[in-house]
Formats: C-alpha cells, sequence, structure tokens
C-alpha cells in the first residue's frame, strides 16, 4: 500500500491547504485537511497517505478534522505528520497508530558560546569524540545503567530523575515540553518484554533516522525570537533526535496485541486494522495511556543522558567546562504522543486526546503551558530538515490553536523509502558527498548514511514555508549542519 499513489479527492481550499470532504468515504466523521503547497501536494499524491488521512477521520469523536502537516508520509495507521483530536466526552478513542512505535521520538536543541570559526578546525576531533561517547547503533546499551527499581522511578518522574541523580542541569527540566514528564504515567503497566528490550537503553541514540548534529546559526529571521533562546548568527549548536528505544517499541507492540479485538467490544467499525483503538475513558484505553506515558517519560530521559555526555565530550575536546561553553538547552519536544489538553469546541472548553503522530505542538505566545522566557515569543519549534542541507527553529502562532491543535510539522518528511534511498546511492559514497558539502559524518550500521542521504527528504524551507505562510508558526533561525554521528 505505502508505494500505491492516491487517486482520491484533493479539493484545494487556499494557498496552503487541501480538503478530503467527508464524502469521499463511508465511514468518515469529519473532513481531512492537509496542509501543503502545490509542489508539495503534487509528491504527497504519490503513496497512500492521504488515505490514511481519510480513514482517521473515521475514529469515533474526532474532533473537526484529520489533519497532516506538509511533511505528511505513509506510516503505520496514522501516517506520520497525522494529527487528530479525540473528545472522550463523545466516544474519543485512543489509538496507539496515532503515536507510533517510537513512542516520544522527540529532538532537543542546545546552543553554545563558541563560533563555527573557533570550532572549525577542532570539528573532526570533536564528531569522534562525539561518536566514542554516545552510545549508537542497533540494539546498543548504555553507559549508564538502572536497575529496576530506578527504571520504575525514573518513567514516572521523567526528565528530574536523571537530572537530580547528576545527568544535567536544572534549567534543563524548565526547558522540556511539559517539564520532560507526563503525569498518570504507569510504569508498572510496561511488560517484562520490553524491559528486557529496552531497559538498558537509556542514554542511547539507536539507528534509523536518529542522529546527534553539530551545526551552526546560518542565518536569523527573527532577532527578538533568537535573542531569547539564545541563538546567534555563526554560533554552534547541537541538535539531537532519538524516542523511547526498544521498551518504547515493546509498549506500542503489546497495546496493538492487546487492543486486537478492542473495537469490536465497542462496537468501533474501521477501515484499517493497523488503526486499533479503544475509547480513551475505557479500562483498555486507560492501560495503553499509563504504559505509553510511562515510555514517553523514558524517552525524555534517554535524551536528558544524551545532552550530559555532548556536553562532556564537547568539554574534553575544548579544554573547558559545558557552562563555560554555555551549553544550555533551548527546548526539547515531542513528535510522537498522544496528550489530554484543553480546546474550545463549540462554545464550551473541552479535553480533548491529541495525537501527533511526526507532528510537533507548537503552542503560542502567553500560553501557561511555555517556560516564563518563552511566554512572549511562543514556543520554540524544532524541525530537523537533513544532513546535508538545513535545519529550523521556528516559534508557535495564534493560528494553531485555532486551526491545528497547538501542533506544526515535526521534519521534512521523506520523498524516498530507505529501500529507494539505498538503490540510489548505489556506486556513490554518501560520506564522501556530505564531507564535500562541509560535512562530516560518522555512522554505526552499514546503509545508515545511503538510508538518510539527503536527497531522501523533502526540502525543509519549502515545508515551514507553508507553516510560516498559515500563521501555524513563524520562521526564527535556519541551522546548517557540519558533523553528524548516526546509528
Amino acid at each position: 500500500m505505502p508505494n500505491e499513489h492516491y487517486t482520491g479527492p484533493l479539493e484545494r481550499v487556499d494557498h496552503c491547504r487541501w480538503r478530503i470532504p467527508k464524502s469521499y468515504k463511508e465511514g468518515m466523521r469529519v473532513d481531512g485537511l492537509i496542509y501543503a503547497d502545490a509542489k508539495l501536494v503534487e509528491a504527497i499524491k504519490q503513496d497512500k497517505s492521504p488515505e490514511q488521512v481519510a480513514n482517521v477521520a473515521c475514529l469515533p469523536g474526532i474532533v473537526r478534522y484529520s489533519l497532516a502537516m506538509p511533511d505528511i508520509h505513509w506510516g503505520y495507521g496514522f501516517c506520520i505528520g497525522g494529527v487528530a483530536a479525540t473528545d472522550p466526552t463523545q466516544g474519543g478513542v485512543i489509538s496507539p497508530g496515532g503515536v507510533g512505535y517510537d513512542i516520544n521520538c522527540g529532538v532537543r536543541l542546545i546552543r553554545t558560546n563558541i563560533t563555527i570559526d573557533d570550532a572549525r578546525p577542532r570539528m573532526e576531533k570533536l564528531v569522534n569524540q562525539l561518536f566514542r561517547d554516545v552510545p549508537c547503533g542497533v540494539g546498543q546499551g548504555g553507559v549508564i545503567k538502572f536497575d529496576r527499581r530506578e527504571l520504575r522511578d525514573l518513567m514516572e518522574i521523567g526528565s528530574k530523575y536523571v537530572v537530580d541523580r547528576g545527568l544535567g542541569w536544572s534549567s534543563d527540566v524548565e526547558s522540556t515540553e511539559a517539564g520532560g514528564r507526563i503525569p498518570h504515567a504507569e510504569p508498572d503497566l510496561v511488560s517484562d518484554r520490553a524491559l528486557q528490550r529496552g531497559g538498558d537503553q537509556c542514554g542511547t541514540l539507536g539507528s534509523g533516522n536518529h542522529f546527534l548534529e553539530v551545526q551552526y546559526v546560518e542565518h536569523i529571521d527573527d532577532a527578538p525570537a533568537a535573542k531569547a533562546m539564545g541563538l546567534e548568527k555563526g554560533y554552534v549548536t547541537v541538535l539531537i533526535h532519538s524516542g523511547s528505544r526498544g521498551l518504547g517499541y515493546q509498549v506500542c507492540d503489546d497495546a496493538l496485541k492487546d487492543l486486537r479485538d478492542t473495537p469490536r467490544k465497542y462496537g468501533i467499525d474501521l477501515p484499517d486494522k493497523q488503526l486499533v483503538c479503544a475509547p480513551v475513558d475505557s479500562p483498555e484505553g486507560k492501560k495503553y495511556l499509563g504504559a505509553m506515558r510511562a515510555a514517553a517519560n523514558f524517552a525524555w530521559c534517554n535524551r536528558q543522558i544524551m545532552t550530559h555526555l555532548a556536553r562532556e565530550a564537547f568539554a574534553r575536546v575544548f579544554e573547558t567546562s559545558a557552562e563555560r561553553l554555555g551549553m544550555h538547552l533551548v527546548y526539547d519536544v515531542a513528535h510522537n504522543i498522544a496528550k489530554m489538553e484543553p480546546y474550545d469546541v463549540d462554545d464550551r472548553t473541552a479535553e480533548l486526546c491529541v495525537h501527533r503522530k511526526g507532528a510537533t505542538r507548537a503552542f503560542p505566545p502567553g500560553h501557561p503551558e511555555l517556560p516564563e522566557r518563552y511566554r512572549g515569543i511562543g514556543q520554540p519549534v524544532l524541525v530537523p530538515g537533513d544532513m546535508g542541507r538545513s535545519s529550523y527553529v521556528l516559534v508557535g502562532q495564534p493560528g494553531s490553536m485555532e486551526h491545528t491543535f497547538g501542533s506544526c510539522c515535526h521534519g521534512a518528511g521523506r520523498r524516498m523509502s530507505r529501500g529507494a534511498a539505498i538503490r540510489a546511492s548505489k556506486g556513490r559514497s554518501i560520506k564522501q558527498e556530505l564531507a564535500d558539502r562541509g560535512v562530516i559524518a560518522r555512522a554505526r550500521g552499514r546503509t545508515g548514511l545511503e538510508e538518510e542521504q539527503p536527497d531522501a527528504y523533502k526540502d525543509v524551507i519549502q515545508v515551514v514555508d507553508v507553516l510560516h505562510s498559515a500563521s501555524i508558526s513563524r520562521k526564527v533561525a535556519k541551522l546548517r549542519p557540519v558533523g553528524v554521528i548516526k546509528g
């Protein structure tokens, strides 16, 4: 199915939105709505992801629209780049396919006081040091171990647990979405198999599209917002992308098996069995939410520990402390998660279950969940591009609350499958091509660089331009990669 083209309706609403009317498919309760420009929408039709947008519109209790961001591509059940909010008081459901296997996969940005000119002479040494110090690769365990009791506390408390053990700064917790903890996590619902599979992987990068990049600020679009984040043109930054590793994968796998017969129990008809779900307030729904929240808290601890390891690597190479290097966390955002959030619906405030599957929260200025220093500019939105071109920093705008349940894109979005990317790299050296662009790359896996080559992704500038013009988020700074480590 992912390789088939979409042939259904896509009605142009305006310069950046396309509608799939609910008349398209029996069972659709709301319209589908895809954010894209005319060029991106032609690429989006090349797989069946718009069909998945229509399928999600069939979920009980869905509110307003089944949404997709401009980085949309095919995924398990929900498309990547999908957003759906359901109302539990109207029979709304929670679906593991709307969160994904890599629960709380996310990204965090660290700024520094180091200029790119000062860093270049040490860049190869720095990349090699990061490659040694930050564990990466399939199944790779971490250098910091936790026993079962500690893991239970870690999944309950989130980022603060590892920061209190000396693996970070107190300001890191404040600069993490939700303070690095979703409440009401139930670690006791995480299976023994999940603990065996990923319990030793906290503080590891993993493989696939996960990465740690050394970058620098190439361009500033919004000087006041950049200043609030501590970003200056020509200064080095670090971007870390990873999730809940094998533990989160197994939590999702366990839930998909547990919920296999649940839709029939509640009389829910689904157009795709990958959308298996349960009412949010049902025992089955609460069980998945409790385990999912525990895995999400594990993921925040994972990225926090890697931040600590990256700071230590920088300190070794630049022969001074991370504090003197000014390595403060700008922000950390989740992009595979479901959270209960209040929104105005039909003249009332409703607590909705917002699924973000390959989508980033993008709260506007003044939102009470933001740290004080970001209340005036909006939430930082971190959008990785690809390892050869650029990434972007944006801030959430009021339009996100009005139109997308406070959500934005999470990346550039793939335009080639991993298999197609490997085939396209035959006879080429992606490592050398990156070096020719000024990027030093190290990868543990045999095909990691080939799968993730720049051509495998859409142009991130085109993607963020859509949401900038739609007033969902606003561009702040463009980051250019100079060093990459991958699993």
